[in-house]
């Protein structure tokens, strides 16, 4: 990428080329450019989540390029659900803050019943407590082994059933302070808590999924039968920068939910 002048404009003159690793030219269409300078500017917090991000026009201005330009930029952030935009109010910074809204933003789990889209949901945390990360989450989170890491496991219940079981990986040096209380007072969801207290933006999420069988005491916290079919999700977030800031490992009961994915 080219590295920006100190009032972030860019030369048209360099505007499709950069330095490879190499030492060798590699070539970047200009909207990547501003692409990059807007995420660089998300990550370092200059627009929290939440907030409106500067228009077109003021965007043109201060990188010296068109404004059709930041348009496809800002159109590619939207399309990866890094920015919002909202008919006659602007683009915004995505957030997780409203999260209940479109019920867990990573979560695809749908009820059976085309009328329970609406269903109460209820967070129950078992446990909250740091610990040495165990060998396989310091690999998925990037950390050295016997880095600290705080370790959650919930259950969440919708209609008053269990039906999914988290536990959950954070890297302790970025959630100091995080424990359960805290978790269970905060009343929107927990990705918002990681955004507004502790300033990690989870941006996007890979997952892993396969079927099991629950074992007793699985089974006992889900409500199931023991060897009671389940499907295992794991999920490693992201944020700025390919970061990864949790892995999760849930058990999801289907026999009243199943799990939705959109392929494109």
């Amino acid at each position: 990428m080219v590295t920006p002048t100190p009032s972030s404009a860019i030369s048209h003159d360099t505007a499709s080329a950069s330095v490879g690793v190499a030492g060798g030219p590699s070539f970047s269409p200009l909207y990547q450019q501003i692409k990059a300078l807007i995420l660089r500017s998300l990550q370092a917090g200059e627009w929290k989540p939440g907030e409106a991000i500067p228009s077109e026009v003021e965007l043109a201005a201060r990188f010296k390029v068109s404004q059709g330009t930041v348009r496809k930029a800002v159109d590619e952030l939207a399309a990866e659900n890094l920015l919002t935009r909202r008919q006659g109010k602007g683009t915004f910074v995505a957030t997780h803050s409203d999260e209940e809204q479109v019920q867990y933003r990573f979560l695809r789990l749908i009820p059976d019943r085309a009328d329970a889209g609406g269903e109460q949901s209820r967070r129950e945390f078992l446990d909250c407590r740091r610990m040495r990360a165990p060998a396989d989450v310091a690999r998925a989170l990037q950390l050295k082994a016997g880095d600290m890491v705080v370790e959650v496991r919930r259950v969440l219940h919708f209609v008053g059933v269990p039906v999914v079981l988290d536990d959950i990986w954070l890297p302790g040096h970025l959630f100091k302070g995080l424990t359960a209380e805290r978790l269970s007072e905060y009343q929107g969801p927990m990705y918002g808590l990681f955004e507004s207290e502790f300033g990690v933006s989870m941006i996007r999420a890979e997952e892993k999924l396969r079927a099991v069988a629950a074992d007793p005491s699985v089974a006992e916290l889900l409500k199931v039968d023991a060897g009671t079919p389940l499907l295992s999700v794991e999920r490693r977030s992201f944020t700025y920068g390919e970061q990864p800031v949790e892995l999760r490992r849930g058990l999801y009961r289907t026999d009243q939910h199943y799990y939705r994915n959109e392929l494109s």
